[in-house]
């Protein structure tokens, strides 16, 4: 090296420009290392923080309920009659009490002073029976020693003087003060329930083995709105029954004739002339016995407390043949004490019970939960009653004590059986899974399963990918492997640009074209399944079978070109065939062949079309992560097995696919993925039933479709709010999870295939 040359490197290498130069360089090296640490470090944190707000959301959902004393004082009115019932306004500020001997006794909740008195205009008699005929309308029914029957409702006037909120009970009489005149003897036992245009009362006289039924219209005054009750249909049977309850259920059809042993006469009543012996049943078995029997909201299901401290839940379900039957649908085991009383919220499946040890315990029917417990004192807890909103309850005690109880149990209806087993809902056949988050109806059973929904995501992505995966990989490995660079150049692009369109275009073209026309064409999209590879092949063969100088006229590398064409052509020819193998094979329709030959249920937006919708966008991604993994498969691998005399067939298979697997392995995660949380197209394409059936014929409705269609509607902070978002954080879960074990058998795969 020359001295001129030594010195003008030692000058660049050294001096104030050469140190400026270092310092900045180290500066970016150091901005660049810090940034790309605080992007990753920011990415995970966020990641964290999605899933930690998710259960954040979610957790009250599993927060036990929590159950306090709030007020203990002496019975309102003495402990010398016995309770019929209480009521409670939904502020639990006022409360009533309704005695043996007719009086009607308001009370202020927080200390139990009285703030109202009345009597029933029992007119001299006294009351024999005592039903309650709505609850939600707080309507009660008594009958009386001479054979007549009074209803009551209470309820509350709320006013402001001095702008603070008063409530004052009340009583009125919504068929009128004057007894409604039934038997000619004393009423031991009534049942009675009251819809809109009628009325139907089930009643047994003392010392009577007859079960007397009647239905009365009702006509309402349109000048003074007093209601008139008109005899229309009467009924009676027999029965063996020592009878100690009478039942009528919400429907009005059935009536049960409960013994104090248990033994029940299960009656159909539709038709209250001639009363029909549906099933003669025992509800309970060997020494137990019913000590309380009450209507679950809804008046359907039978609560029965015994004196093992029991309760069991039984309602009517009907079979194949639509003949209804009593069945035993769950068991809560209280303790060993007898139950003295069953309390039923009112806007919930929820139930509280006391016992003779005085403990006060919550529970819900359908999550078969127990909330809580809490003991009201030393001797028995007897007759208690739930506030409106199920924020509180009344305990009244064996030792003349009325106790307010406060409960905090906003969300007793979500349980981890309720979300993930199969669950007997009233009026169902059998225990199923089932999502239906609302209803119009009041007594509505919410269902919250988790399960049809979960298997609807994998079913929509699993179909997807059946028809995505073949597709992308094969057109893939021709892409990069096989095709010349200028046409790879311009295919693979146009491949990738397909992944810009808006899925919510392509699910707006799949659910209002593409399944209409899969219906009207169904035998030729299934031929297509036959005609194309045949085809392709067959076109394969005639175009080996040419000379070779027609051959290479066309490149190698550009043939594929020419099969576009002969594709089109053969997917035409497919569909245009629909027509005839309709007629052919199927009576002209295939549809009604399905489902009235073949007994297969046939849904127009079903998983079929989801598959070709929602496989079509997994397409590129699929695509462009297979076609870059091959093509930068190193060359000398190549090279060295063409000079060692592998064909290119062998070449791929034994060389190139074993070194890009991991990352056509990844392409294939991530089209799954894709396809998991996947939304627009299966919203708007799949039929949104959530139905756990494998039919390719039937829709489904997905975790993510759910959140889109039900999120908007979902009270804020309710149960179906919080089960929206666990079912987010469950659709998170799972991703996590199977990316994970993804990611595990690609280094493994890589760790294998490495040294290639």
């Amino acid at each position: 090296m020359s001295t001129t040359v030594q010195s003008k490197l030692d000058e660049a290498l050294n001096g104030p420009a050469f140190e400026k130069r270092i310092r900045r360089r180290n500066f970016w090296d150091s901005v660049s290392k810090y940034g790309i640490s605080t992007g990753g470090i920011g990415v995970i944190f966020s990641v964290l923080l999605i899933m930690f707000f998710l259960m954040y959301v979610v957790f009250p959902l599993f927060v036990p309920a929590t159950i306090e004393k709030s007020a203990e004082y002496s019975l309102p009115g003495g402990q010398s009659e016995k309770t019929l019932y209480y009521g409670v306004d939904e502020y639990q500020s006022s409360g009533m009490r309704f005695t043996e001997s007719g009086k009607l006794l308001g009370f202020k909740v927080d200390d139990g002073s009285t703030n109202f008195s009345e009597t029933l205009p029992l007119n001299g008699e006294q009351i024999s029976a005592y039903t309650v005929v709505d609850e939600l309308k707080h309507i009660v029914a008594f009958g009386l020693t001479d054979g007549s029957v009074i209803f009551a409702q209470y309820g509350y006037d709320v006013s402001y003087p001095n702008d603070v909120r008063t409530i004052t009970p009340k009583v009125t009489y919504p068929f009128g003060e004057e007894p409604l005149e039934l038997a000619d003897g004393e009423i031991t036992h009534l049942a009675v329930k009251v819809f809109e245009s009628e009325m139907r009362l089930a009643y047994q006289k003392k010392d009577s083995k007859s079960i007397e039924i009647k239905e009365f219209t009702k006509t309402e005054s349109m000048l003074t709105d007093s209601i008139t009750l008109q005899e229309e249909y009467t009924g009676s049977f027999e029965t063996t029954n020592d009878t100690s309850w009478l039942m009528i259920d919400t429907s009005g059809r059935h009536l049960y004739v409960i013994s104090k042993t248990g033994v029940t006469d299960f009656y159909d009543i539709a038709d209250i002339e001639s009363p029909t012996l549906v099933q003669h049943v025992n509800l309970l078995s060997g020494s137990e016995k019913p000590t309380v029997i009450r209507f679950l909201l809804g008046d359907y299901s039978l609560m029965i407390g015994t004196n093992l401290g029991n309760v069991y839940q039984w309602f009517p379900v009907r079979d194949k043949q639509n003949h209804f039957a009593l069945q035993k649908i769950r068991k809560f085991s209280v303790g060993k004490s007898p139950i003295e009383s069953i309390g039923i919220e009112l806007a919930r499946k929820g139930f509280a019970v006391t016992d003779k040890t005085g403990m006060f315990h919550l529970f819900h029917s359908t999550a078969e939960r127990n909330l809580g417990e809490h003991s009201t004192g030393d001797g028995a807890a007897g007759f208690v009653t739930m506030s409106p909103r199920a924020d509180g309850a009344l305990v009244e005690t064996a030792n003349g004590r009325l106790i307010h109880i406060a409960i905090d149990n906003e969300h007793p209806d979500v349980s981890f059986s309720s979300l993930w087993s199969k669950v007997w809902y009233e009026g169902y056949e059998e225990p199923t899974y089932t999502w239906q988050s609302s209803s119009a109806d009041s007594d509505f059973e919410p269902k919250f399963s988790l399960m049809p929904l979960t298997f609807g995501t994998i079913k929509a992505a699993v179909y997807s990918m059946l028809f995505a995966v073949p597709i992308a990989i094969l057109a893939a490995i021709y892409t990069a492997f096989f095709m010349d660079k200028s046409t790879r150049q311009w295919v693979k692009p146009s491949v990738e640009m397909i992944e810009a369109l808006p899925t919510v275009i392509l699910g707006f073209l799949a659910g209002l074209w593409l399944a209409p026309y899969m219906e009207a064409h169904l035998p030729g999209f299934f031929s297509l399944l036959l005609i194309l590879p045949i085809g392709i092949i067959a076109f394969g063969y005639i175009w080996s079978r040419l000379p070779e100088r027609i051959r290479l006229l066309i490149p190698v590398g550009k043939r594929a070109v020419v099969m576009m064409p002969v594709v089109i052509f053969l997917g035409w020819f497919a569909l245009q065939l629909s027509g005839p193998i309709e007629d052919l094979m199927f009576d002209g329709n295939m549809r009604h062949w399905l489902t009235a030959s073949a007994g297969i249920d046939f849904d127009q937006r079903n998983a079929m079309v989801i598959g070709f919708a929602m496989g079509f966008a997994l397409i590129p991604t699929i695509f462009s992560v297979t076609e870059d993994a091959i093509y930068n498969v190193p060359s000398y691998l190549v090279n060295g097995s063409l000079a060692l005399g592998a064909s290119g067939w062998q070449t791929l298979v034994g060389v190139v696919l074993p070194t890009a697997s991991p990352g056509i392995f990844s392409a294939i995660m991530l089209g799954f993925g894709r396809g998991v949380g996947e939304t627009m197209i299966v919203l708007m394409a799949s039929g949104n039933t959530p139905l756990m059936e494998v039919n390719i014929f039937e829709g489904m409705r997905t975790l993510s479709a759910n959140l889109a269609v039900e999120m908007a509607e979902a009270e804020v902070a309710s149960s179906h709010y919080r089960v929206l978002f666990l079912a987010g954080l469950v659709l998170f879960i799972f991703t996590f999870i199977f990316n994970t074990l993804a990611e595990v058998v690609r280094q493994r795969m890589r760790r294998k295939y490495g040294s290639l």
